[in-house]
């Protein structure tokens, strides 16, 4: 499907796609697949009685992984997007913000995890260790001040939990499909909300 075909009505079935057929790739070095990944992140979210909206951020917050399904990138572009910026890049226009910004800042809630709670950097799988390196490490001071000043921080820091809790070999969640609903509602409202 052309990435200007993509609307309201077919974006959930256009990710439930790529699940299907990409889902199986690896994990960037763990023990479980992309699919396997962003289900236990979405079930890890059910079960703390999260909203469904931050049901759905948890479900899509590696979604940038597959940005090549969105199109090219820019001939404008100078280097390679950052699958968090280029995740929520594709949601924005189908995604209410709060989903949108957790998928954007789900990195950077690593970065800020890592900075003010002491014990979350012993949590990290070693493969996410080896990517927050990559990813500027801890934030500094000035970096954690600009991060608490996004609305949706908080929110963002839940997804990311869930995010790393979503990382066990063999979990029992369910399957996207299960999530389809749940998915469409949430667009559904947003276009609602936009029309409005």
């Amino acid at each position: 499907m052309n990435p200007q075909e993509l609307n309201t009505g077919n974006i959930v079935e256009f990710i439930a796609d790529i699940f299907e057929r990409r889902g199986a790739e690896s994990y960037l070095g763990e023990p479980v697949t992309m699919s396997e990944h962003m289900l236990q992140g979405a079930w890890l979210a059910e079960q703390d009685g999260a909203p469904e909206e931050l049901v759905a951020a948890a479900l899509l917050h590696d979604i940038g992984h597959y940005t090549s399904e969105f199109g090219t990138y820019s001939p404008d572009d100078v280097e390679d997007k950052h699958h968090d910026e280029a995740g929520g890049e594709v949601l924005a226009p189908f995604f209410p913000p709060v989903i949108v910004e957790c998928v954007r800042l789900h990195v950077a809630a690593k970065r800020y995890l890592c900075a003010t709670d002491p014990t979350y950097f012993s949590k990290l799988s070693p493969a996410s260790v080896h990517t927050l390196s990559l990813q500027g490490g801890p934030m500094n001071a000035a970096e954690v001040e600009a991060f608490r000043g996004n609305p949706f921080h908080e929110e963002a820091v839940r997804v990311r939990i869930w995010d790393e809790g979503g990382k066990v070999a063999n979990m029992k969640t369910r399957a996207f499909r299960d999530y389809v609903p749940l998915l469409e509602r949430v667009v559904k409202k947003f276009a609602a909300q936009k029309a409005a």
